[in-house]
């Protein structure tokens, strides 16, 4: 490629080791069909001319190149037929790489082969040069540089010595072949500039892998310039770098402008193939026919795919089961597509294969490539291509008549497709022996059998027995070419079995219509039951389940209905003029059977009723022309039998005619007033005749009580025209007002008397002595009587009772407690004539105990008194007792007898008071 005038080329030149890596390559190439470089690159101008010549790629065929055409996907550039690449009119790039395919293929073989061309763009330089990436590298230029030495900063002068513009260099990419095993550091190029022969230069590269993350994978000498790569490339881990290379003076003043150095890693086989999964799983439709597609496996190569390092290839290696045949699949070597390749897939007979699958790069080069494996799992689906058959040509069953969604008979059925899936689910269809559909065949989802059931009641008497044809299927259609089997059609006997079936009416809730009022007796219509059972001699008996007004008779044998009673429209049983009676009909059958039928009648209505007026009861004023009595006519009966009504007053008594008079407003309304000019307060019977319209008419006369009486101003009654309207004189009304002043003064005295006898009882005496009466006194118990606590008494108490029949008019256990109770007294004990310590306590004890017990004894509340002992006292006289002044007699038994006698112990014993 020729470069504009004045302008060095210098070509990047790899270090001895790169070159030695490269030889060992094609020392091991044989001739091969290709490209001899996979990847080309290129130096251009931004701006290119028509027909201007940028590449050559070259091809060979090992044949020679005869035959061989070149092709491109670029419409920019074309390929002559020596293989140089010219651009095909004038073109200004606008990025800095081009990129395109170039593709040679062999008239006679229609083999193709493609190569990728890059072009990268200067960025400044107007200049071009063309350089190949490969194991080989070809100069352009007659002039170069030492072998490694890289000049990218050029200083070029004009013929008359005067120094151009500086240009800078695009240094063509840097090739580094991954996993190299050294030594390192190993010297990759040598960067100088030409002013290093004037100043002392210092060189420097920036950028990822050099003085960023990862660092230190390529150094250079400062002073030499020399660049190195201190340990083995992986290009997995990366593929490519950008670097920058600097010079300055020693001072750091820069000297050249920054260069850009591309270095790529070159692929080697150092990774397998990697299936996505070690498990795939796949279907295919038994039967398929060859060439159907099953499923992809596919494995992936960390290596370079442009290469065949990353071409991966695929191959069955086994196959499980090895039925129908060994080679039931193949697999398409590059996508790894599996399809079938023989025919007799058949699911009924294998289900699943197993097929090992094999993916080795290098182009599926057992000698040179890595391989690995995975499996493919390959289910044989189901398709319908084998119809269900009945397992028997007849079936049998029976079916009572009358009953519905009943099993009669079972179908079984035999499918060798996959169960419980569209192609074994059986649908079943009566085709014959049932026109008017009284059965149905349903499937069983779990056996598959079908069951003949009944839908709609089978009647005995008209069908003794049913031959149904029945046609199994499956929910899918059948496959193509697959025929229905003759056992898929069935013959279904049911026979029908007779019961006893209920009579019944004929005309059920059956309507006749009459006159009301028909005599008792009167034979209506004959509500007779029909027996289904037409081939049973059997005897229907009636009788009536509802009639609410006993009104009707059935005859038990022919159903011959009569009344019983008079029919009346007007009764509380009559709905709407219907009355409604139920009757059943039962058979003599074995069970017994019955049925129910409704009778309706229709009553028309006849004039039995007369018109009745309302109110009963009205109130008018004495004097005429202040008020009126509005009066309505009623019937019971219906049209025409009720209004318009007649109105009228009847001649006797003439009073009613002299006094009132009636005004007819309209059909059923009238007005009743006042014919004199005054009528004496008071109530009267006024008759009213009222007459309807009925054929013929039934009149009624109906009393009115009118009450007259005095009115005010506005035509109400007064109060004392109220009361005299109700028919009182003056005397009368006197007479009631003194029984009432009489009344309230008896109570008035009742009241006096009770109060004063009440003050009388609170002033009778007391069962004592007045002089005797403590009541209101001051009471002393400083010596041996009770505390404060006994003074708390209810002197009211303490009053005797006049008399002993106050005492025993009184019910049982009411009595006051200042009363002495009415009973037999109780004997208290004798004292003894020589008192002993002892005796006398056990009189007194015995004495103590009686008077508890005795109901008549004081005290009950009152006052009792103790200085008195005569003849009469029960308990004795004490004179006995002896007395004595001296002190010789001995007291000391006294403490024996309690706390109580503790004091007079002490007293007659000589001891010390307290």
């Amino acid at each position: 490629m020729t470069v504009g005038s004045g302008v060095l080329l210098v070509l990047l030149s790899l270090s001895g080791a790169l070159r030695a890596h490269n030889g060992d390559l094609t020392a091991r190439e044989t001739c091969k069909a290709g490209f001899s470089e996979e990847d080309y690159t290129a130096l251009i101008s931004q701006n290119i001319l028509e027909g201007e010549k940028v590449l050559k790629v070259k091809f060979s065929s090992c044949l020679g190149t005869k035959g061989t055409h070149y092709e491109t996907d670029s419409m920019d550039f074309k390929v002559g037929a020596d293989g140089t690449v010219f651009a095909t009119r004038e073109l200004q790039i606008p990025s800095e790489q081009v990129a395109f395919t170039v593709t040679a293929w062999d008239r006679q073989t229609a083999e193709r082969w493609d190569a990728v061309v890059r072009l990268l763009v200067a960025q400044t330089s107007p200049t071009r040069s063309g350089h190949k990436k490969g194991k080989k590298s070809a100069p352009l230029d007659p002039v170069q540089p030492p072998n490694d030495t890289l000049l990218p900063w050029p200083q070029h002068q004009s013929s008359n010595g005067l120094r151009r513009q500086k240009r800078d260099w695009v240094i063509p990419p840097i090739n580094v072949p991954e996993n190299s095993r050294g030594p390192f550091p190993q010297q990759l190029v040598r960067i100088r500039s030409d002013k290093d022969s004037d100043i002392p230069i210092r060189y420097s590269i920036t950028g990822v892998g050099a003085d960023q993350p990862p660092v230190e994978v390529f150094s250079i000498d400062s002073m030499s310039g020399r660049m190195y790569v201190t340990r083995p490339m992986d290009r997995e881990e990366r593929a490519s770098y950008h670097l920058r290379a600097h010079a300055v003076d020693m001072n750091g003043n820069k000297v050249e402008n920054p260069i850009d150095l591309y270095i790529y890693v070159i692929d080697m086989n150092d990774n397998r193939p990697e299936f996505l999964s070690q498990l795939y799983n796949g279907s295919v439709d038994e039967g398929s026919r060859p060439g159907t597609y099953v499923m992809t496996v596919t494995a992936s190569d960390a290596d370079d795919g442009t290469t065949a390092n990353g071409m991966v290839r695929y191959r069955i290696m086994t196959q499980t089961p090895q039925s129908p045949s060994q080679n039931m699949f193949t697999i398409n070597s590059e996508t790894g597509d599996i399809v079938t390749v023989a025919a007799g897939l058949d699911r009924e007979k294998v289900q699943q294969y197993t097929v090992i699958v094999q993916a080795t790069d290098m182009e599926g080069n057992l000698n040179y490539g890595l391989s690995n494996t995975a499996t493919a799992i390959i289910t044989v689906t189901d398709v319908n291509d084998n119809p269900p058959e009945f397992t028997a040509s007849t079936y049998a069953g029976e079916v009572p008549e009358n009953r519905v969604e009943m099993v009669v008979a079972n179908l079984t059925v035999m499918d060798r497709d996959q169960p419980h899936s569209p192609n074994w689910n059986a649908v079943y269809r009566i085709i014959s022996g049932d026109p008017s559909g009284h059965f149905s065949v349903r499937t069983d989802p779990v056996t598959n059998e079908g069951m003949v059931t009944v839908v709609k009641a089978v009647d005995y008497e008209l069908n003794r027995a049913f031959m149904l044809t029945v046609m199994v299927s499956n929910q899918a259609p059948l496959a193509s070419g697959i025929q229905m089997s003759f056992q898929s059609t069935a013959g279904v006997t049911i026979s029908v079995m007779d019961i006893n079936e209920a009579p019944y009416f004929p005309s059920n809730h059956k309507l006749i219509r009459l006159e009301e009022g028909v005599p008792t007796g009167t034979v209506l219509t004959t509500f007779s039951a029909v027996d289904p059972d037409r081939f049973m001699q059997q005897a229907v008996r009636y009788s009536k389940l509802s009639d609410p007004a006993n009104w009707l008779h059935i005859n038990a044998t022919n159903g011959q209905i009569s009344t019983a009673a008079v029919l009346d429209r007007e009764s509380l049983y009559v709905k709407n003029n219907a009355y409604e009676a139920t009757f059943l009909a039962a058979d003599n059958g074995i069970p017994p059977a019955s049925g129910t039928g409704t009778l309706q009648i229709y009553l028309i209505d006849i004039n039995d009723n007369a018109p009745e007026l309302l109110p009963k009861e009205a109130q008018i004023c004495e004097k005429p022309s202040l008020n009126t009595i509005n009066i309505t006519a009623a019937d019971a009966d219906v049209d025409p039998n009720i209004g318009p009504y007649v109105f009228e007053l009847p001649f006797v008594p003439a009073s009613v005619r002299k006094n009132w008079t009636i005004t007819r407003l309209n059909g059923d309304y009238a007005q009743l007033s006042l014919r004199t000019l005054y009528l004496e307060a008071g109530v009267y019977d006024v008759p009213i005749v009222v007459t309807d319209s009925g054929n013929p008419p039934l009149s009624n006369t109906s009393i009115i009580k009118v009450k007259v009486c005095p009115c005010d101003e506005n035509g109400d009654c007064t109060t004392v025209g109220a009361v005299a309207a109700a028919g009182l004189g003056t005397g009368a009304i006197v007479a009631i007002l003194g029984c009432i002043v009489v009344l309230l003064t008896m109570v008035l005295l009742f009241v006096v008397w009770r109060r004063r006898r009440e003050k009388e009882r609170h002033t009778k005496q007391l069962l004592i002595d007045p002089e005797d009466d403590v009541r209101d006194n001051i009471l002393k118990y400083d010596e041996e009587g009770g505390g404060e606590e006994d003074q708390d008494y209810d002197l009211s108490q303490l009053q005797q009772p006049e008399a002993m029949e106050h005492v025993l008019s009184k019910a049982p256990g009411v009595r006051r407690v200042d009363e002495r109770p009415v009973g037999a007294e109780p004997q208290y004990p004798a004292r003894p004539v020589v008192p002993h310590p002892g005796d006398i306590g056990d009189f007194i004890s015995e004495g103590l105990r009686a008077a508890d017990n005795d109901p008549t004894a004081p005290p009950y509340d009152s006052l009792l008194v103790f200085d008195y002992e005569g003849s009469g006292s029960t308990a004795g006289s004490v004179s006995s007792l002896d007395s004595s002044s001296s002190g010789d007699q001995d007291y000391e038994y006294l403490n024996d007898w309690g706390p109580r006698f503790r004091k007079l112990a002490d007293m007659y014993g000589g001891g010390q008071e307290d």
